[in-house]
Parts: C-alpha cells; sequence; structure tokens
C-alpha cells in the first residue's frame, strides 16, 4: 500500500478538517501522515507508540510535510492509560489485532474521545488468526466489539484488495452524545 491507499482509507471517516486526533499504535506512521492530509492547519495529532525509533522517524517525515500541524509523539504502550486532551477521534491501524484484552484497549479508547468523537479502525477482514494478524478483527467481529463498548453508527468506510490477506478495510465508530 502507499500514501494514496492510507487517505482512502480514512478520508470518509473524517466528518471535519480540523481538531485533535490520536493514532494509536502508529509505527512509524503511515496512517498519521494520511491524516494529516486530511486534517485542516491548526489541527493536533498524538501518535503513539511503544518504538521510539520509529516515531523518530515520523517526526523527522512530519516537520517537513506538515508544518502547519501540530504533531505530539508519545513513547508508550496505547493498553496503559495515556495522559490524552479529549479527542476529535482517533485512528488505530493494523494495532488492534496484536491485543489479547481487545476489550480493554477499546475501552481506554473510548474515555479518551469527546461525545460524537469518530473512532477509525483499519484492519484486514479476516477470520482465522496468523503469525503476522494473530487476533484478526473482521469487519463483523468490529461490528460486535463497536457495539459492546458503547460505540454507535458503526460502518464500513472502505475495502481494497490486501497481497497478504485478502481484503483490508477502514471502518468508522462514534462516540454518542452523552
Amino acid at each position: 500500500m502507499n500514501h494514496d491507499d492510507h487517505v482512502a482509507l480514512l478520508r470518509d471517516g473524517i466528518h471535519k478538517s480540523s481538531g485533535v486526533w490520536a493514532d494509536l499504535g502508529s509505527g512509524r506512521g503511515a496512517f498519521t501522515l494520511a491524516l494529516a492530509d486530511l486534517l485542516s492547519a491548526r489541527s493536533t495529532i498524538y501518535s503513539i507508540d511503544r518504538d521510539k525509533n520509529s516515531l523518530g522517524f515520523l517526526r523527522r517525515e512530519f516537520v517537513v510535510r506538515y508544518p502547519n500541524i501540530c504533531l505530539h509523539t508519545i513513547v508508550d504502550d496505547f493498553n496503559h492509560l495515556l495522559q490524552l486532551p479529549k479527542l476529535d477521534g482517533i485512528v488505530m491501524a493494523n494495532s488492534l489485532h496484536f491485543q489479547t484484552n481487545q476489550l480493554h484497549t477499546l475501552h481506554l479508547a473510548y474515555n479518551y474521545l469527546k461525545p460524537s468523537g469518530r473512532f477509525l479502525l483499519v484492519e484486514y477482514n479476516i477470520c482465522q488468526g496468523n503469525f503476522a494478524v494473530p487476533y484478526p478483527v473482521s469487519f463483523n467481529a468490529w461490528s460486535s466489539l463497536a457495539e459492546r463498548v458503547g460505540f454507535v453508527d458503526t460502518h464500513l468506510i472502505f475495502t481494497r484488495p490486501s497481497s497478504t490477506f485478502g481484503e483490508i478495510y477502514s471502518a468508522c465508530s462514534r462516540k454518542p452524545i452523552e
């Protein structure tokens, strides 16, 4: 996949072009960069990953390409409570399938969101785990998990073939207005 694919996977889940977002499990930032393409100047993105070197790579790339968007990189495990402001949205791309306790992870994320905040998930649409995707989250599984956590309006945003695992999809869910 390339940058245009990453942008396409997120585009229809962004309902306004500014705000405060987080990318949980961002790695080298492919989806952080895609998110920055979709947000306007003066937006803020928190990029969280355990790998300091990956976040360093992202920071160097980001400041050149998006000087008007504020990037905060946080070296931490997103399965622990993070000190984040209330968020307009969260991107979680290809990181939920590594979590053994997905409900715990999702409850943390849900609580970071403002009312009506959006949660964008990017995952492989497979049901059986393997070496690279140990705990897969098919779209049907995501719909069920999202409902259990309290998300509403879960819908498929985009799909594209994957040379590795059949299909990759993106979905959007929303925290209800309280």
